[in-house]
């Protein structure tokens, strides 16, 4: 665990570390506040549950809103009042000033999604003990120091995006489909996980079906954001126009251009983080953390007396911290008793996927059928 956590701060350093905003239609919160927020009603004016947005916004159909219904499903089954606070520019101090609006509106538990959080929270469980954090893909840590320190009211998560990334790409190449792509956002560790996850899962399935060596080819890439470009759409047009037949799309809005690249192509696109089957008629499958199971979980944990503070945790398919949303999958030979087959295998040992990040550097993930191209 030591190690895999070194090795994931040590890949972060390279990103900023002050972007934590978004937009979305919401009620300003008081002037110079720092952030703006939506919430249920509340007759005392206090908000018990609290969710500080990431990067886009709470109906991102990604990290945000898989976060968010976790929260609102545990507190709406239970009665309890919450609220959602988004910082109003990126940096730290709009993220704690935010934090900072949750407890003085009564918080007492407080989630955060995504790793760009980790110096906020450094600070706030510190400055707020009696308060509890949760931490998605993140540790907390000082502003110039990566070392982990994680207190004893606060949780920090991460998942297995290299499993996740590993069921999409076996499921694609099972299904037929020899010409993929990955076009990731950022080169942040999750990110990286998954797409040498999808290159893992669709080297093993190739080498199930006995194709021969190159038979797959992988075009792989990184945006260098998370939004939703002309330049990522033209990529993708090209991609497709050239033969890549489905493109995992892996970094929040970015999925937005490869859908519409895929659209016009009539090809076909992977989502990611949460089902992503509802954006476009494009999207064959879903490499998804299943979010809102985790952050359910956790809450009711630590109504229980039993928040596991002072810790990280890695959820994986052993607990169905991962998934493919079979229900909503477009696929046409990968089925149910495929995905239970290569899922059981996580779950046993019999079937791994490697979490290393190989310096980021997509063509040093070890395969035996699968070329990996690596498209700048």
């Amino acid at each position: 665990m030591k190690k895999l956590m070194a090795i994931l701060l040590s890949a972060i350093m390279v990103v900023s570390m002050a972007a934590c905003g978004g937009n979305t239609d919401t009620t300003t919160t008081p002037e110079n506040s720092g952030s703006t927020s939506t919430s249920t009603t509340n007759k005392d004016g206090g908000f018990e549950l609290a969710l500080i947005t990431d990067v886009g916004t709470i109906d991102d159909k990604s990290f945000n809103q898989g976060s968010w219904e976790g929260l609102e499903k545990y507190a709406k089954e239970n009665n309890i009042t919450h609220k959602y606070y988004k910082p109003t520019e990126k940096s730290d101090t709009a993220c704690l000033q935010a934090i900072d609006l949750a407890v003085k509106g009564g918080a007492k538990l407080i989630v955060t999604p995504g790793f760009l959080f980790e110096v906020p929270i450094y600070e706030a469980q510190t400055k707020y003990p009696d308060v509890k954090f949760i931490i998605l893909d993140g540790a907390p840590h000082k502003t110039d120091d990566f070392t982990p320190v994680i207190a004893d009211n606060t949780l920090s998560i991460f998942y297995a995006e290299e499993q996740a990334g590993f069921l999409a790409g076996y499921a694609a190449v099972i299904d037929g489909h020899k010409k993929l792509g990955f076009m990731g956002g950022m080169a942040v560790p999750a990110v990286v996980r998954f797409g040498h996850g999808f290159i893992q899962g669709a080297d093993y399935a190739a080498k199930e079906l006995g194709l021969k060596k190159d038979e797959v080819e992988v075009k792989y890439t990184y945006t260098g954001n998370f939004d939703a470009t002309p330049e990522t759409q033209s990529k993708a047009a090209s991609w497709y126009k050239d033969g890549t037949e489905v493109i995992f799309a892996c970094g929040g809005a970015v999925g937005n251009s490869v859908m519409k690249a895929a659209e016009t192509a009539g090809k076909k696109v992977i989502g990611v983080d949460v089902d992503q089957s509802g954006e476009s008629a494009t999207v064959m499958t879903s490499a998804m953390k299943n979010l809102s199971k985790s952050v359910y979980d956790a809450i009711g944990e630590f109504y229980k007396g039993s928040f596991q503070g002072g810790k990280s945790v890695i959820l994986d398919a052993k607990v169905d911290g991962i998934e493919l949303p079979m229900a909503t999958s477009k696929f046409t030979t990968f089925n149910q008793e495929k995905y239970d087959t290569i899922y059981k295998g996580f779950v046993d040992g019999t079937v791994k996927a490697s979490n290393e990040l190989y310096d980021n550097d997509c063509t040093k993930v070890p395969t035996e059928i699968v070329k990996v191209t690596s498209i700048a």
